[in-house]
């Protein structure tokens, strides 16, 4: 590992959800559920499709993230980049099952030693999408 990337920070949320992965695989991966949690988008769960997600712009910023999937691995598995890369991260969501439902894990990885906004910015916005991501899911038939 060189010392730049020693140097790289991760974002980690973790909760348990009282639903089955195959729920929460779902909300993960439909364009239209993933709007009412994340952001408006283009996403399909293809390795190698490239998306956007879109919120209203703010200042310094026109509202785009460029993404692209990088691991599908259905009900336990979803990967795609954050921003481009070179100046992006990586975000992975890890679904495990439990006796209770589903621990899920969301990990936002690679924010530079200058990227203090970003990784700031990147942990509120987790906790907050994560919550948003379980009313999603606690509305699916």
């Amino acid at each position: 590992m060189t010392t730049a990337e020693s140097q790289l920070r991760s974002v980690i949320v973790e909760k348990e959800f009282p639903h089955p992965p195959e729920k929460v695989w779902r909300a993960l991966t439909d364009s239209s559920l993933i709007a009412q949690w994340l952001m408006r988008n283009d996403f399909e769960p293809v390795t190698g499709h490239a998306f956007t997600l879109r919120a209203d712009p703010a200042p310094n910023w026109n509202g785009i993230i460029d993404c692209e999937v990088l691991e599908v691995d259905p009900s336990k598995t979803l990967s795609y980049t954050w921003g481009t890369m070179g100046m992006g991260s990586v975000v992975t969501f890890t679904l495990t099952p439990t006796e209770a439902g589903t621990h899920v894990r969301v990990e936002q990885a690679g924010f530079r030693p200058d990227q203090e906004q970003n990784y700031r910015g990147a942990m509120y916005g987790w906790k907050s999408f994560m919550g948003k991501l379980e009313n999603v899911v606690a509305g699916l038939a």
